[in-house]
């Protein structure tokens, strides 16, 4: 569905106006410091001009941040950036749409597909620990997969496998609208997507499909004997102090307080085709005729692996830059190979996104981003300037299918950020 399959046009969108960040500029046009030889995850050399942070972020940032949320009718968002001499962390709008309720910045927000991240992660931990190999096939851990005995651990985390993306189904959007509480098991999640033709052979292509990673959590359910929400707690959230960080139980459709409501234009299977609404409703939209729904009750179950987990713009933020830059969740080589996977999807165009082993590049900044119905989010680290930057919103798209709203302000403030670009 849309809750996911907008994510990598999302990071599309973003990794453009990146990449261009990244163009060769020897600055001072603008005053900017002569541009920096820098190696990206690929490996191939560009140049990233040095920037300073600006001196009063609020000033440079809000005026974007606000413009956007504006034009996609956002409720409410909150923003982190910062350096190893700055942190600016701010929240805009309200939690609750038609009230006087503040966002805080320390409300929880349900993040997607940056779950994601984490199902990699423990993953590349038993890589580690040799309880699985990046190259075993699927099919010696799930022989109800058809051509399992060609798909490998590594395609489910890099998305070259093939498999349907169950997400995709118009008929599982309507179950989604029709009864938001049920409660999901992986394996029913698995057995929709088994049931479609794959996309491609292994590894003849790419197409970001939540059928992989939730394959991917259930062989580490099968190979550790333990649950994957246990997994991620103790082995991520717990090794990096991630308090304010949830992956809840199946049938825990609840969220931590305090937290931001959740608000979706339209229905999943109105907007399958398109988040755009008809003329007539963006009009009363924009009017204050037609508000968004709440859809903050829906059971995330469906995403599990994928897309379930709850958490704050510090945590991200925290998070993020050990993804990307630390040694505490992996050890150096294996983070060297995760920073190495990252290419473009599209082997033709160099400027196309990039993804790896369950991890996106933005340009210089690597990370993820996670959509879903009432939510959409971004977190992303420079490791070249140890910058960071997490945007949370509690809408998805906009009312004129403005996909992916926490990207679009991403968007925004990496036009300040990376001036030159």
């Amino acid at each position: 569905m849309r809750s996911f399959r907008s994510a990598i046009a999302g990071i599309a969108a973003l990794s453009l106006v990146a990449v261009g960040c990244t163009a060769q500029d020897n600055g001072d046009a603008n005053g900017a410091e002569p541009a920096a030889q820098t190696t990206p995850p690929n490996g191939e050399t560009t140049e990233v001009t040095a920037e300073a942070l600006p001196e009063d972020l609020g000033a440079a940032l809000t005026p974007g941040i606000e413009s956007t949320m504006s034009d996609m009718l956002i409720p409410g968002t909150v923003v982190l950036v910062r350096d190893p001499d700055t942190q600016w962390l701010e929240a805009f709008g309200t939690r609750t749409v038609g009230e006087d309720d503040p966002v805080d910045t320390g409300d929880h927000f349900r993040v997607g597909s940056n779950t994601k991240t984490m199902t990699g992660t423990v993953m590349l931990q038993l890589v580690d620990e040799g309880l699985i190999s990046l190259d075993d096939p699927v099919a010696d851990y799930r022989p109800d997969v058809p051509n399992g005995e060609n798909i490998t651990i590594r395609q489910l985390l890099d998305m070259t496998s093939g498999l349907f993306n169950y997400s995709e189904l118009e008929s599982f959007n309507q179950v989604l609208d029709d009864d938001p509480a049920r409660v999901w098991e992986p394996d029913e999640l698995v057995a929709l997507a088994l049931e479609e033709e794959p996309y491609f052979e292994p590894g003849d292509g790419f197409h970001y499909s939540n059928t992989n990673t939730v394959l991917a959590g259930l062989i580490v359910e099968d190979v550790t004997g333990e649950a994957l929400e246990d997994l991620i707690q103790e082995r991520i959230y717990d090794e990096l102090n991630l308090g304010n960080t949830v992956f809840p139980a199946r049938e825990d459709a609840s969220i931590p307080d305090p937290f931001a409501r959740g608000y979706l234009f339209g229905t999943n299977v109105s907007t399958f085709e398109s988040p755009r609404l008809p003329d007539d409703e963006i009009a009363a939209a924009e009017a204050g005729d037609l508000l968004p729904n709440d859809v903050t009750d829906m059971n995330p179950s469906w995403g599990w692996a994928a897309g379930a987990v709850i958490s704050t713009a510090e945590d991200l933020a925290d998070y993020v830059e050990e993804l990307v830059a630390g040694e505490t969740l992996l050890p150096s080589s294996l983070q060297q190979e995760r920073l190495d996977s990252v290419t473009p999807i599209n082997p033709d165009d160099p400027a196309s996104p990039g993804y790896g082993l369950a991890l996106a590049q933005f340009g210089p900044m690597l990370g993820h981003d996670g959509s879903l119905p009432g939510y959409q989010s971004f977190m992303a680290y420079d490791p070249d300037r140890e910058l960071t930057l997490i945007v949370l919103c509690n809408l998805q798209d906009g009312p004129e299918g403005q996909g992916g709203s926490a990207n679009q302000i991403a968007r925004e403030i990496m036009s300040v950020l990376y001036p030159t670009g």
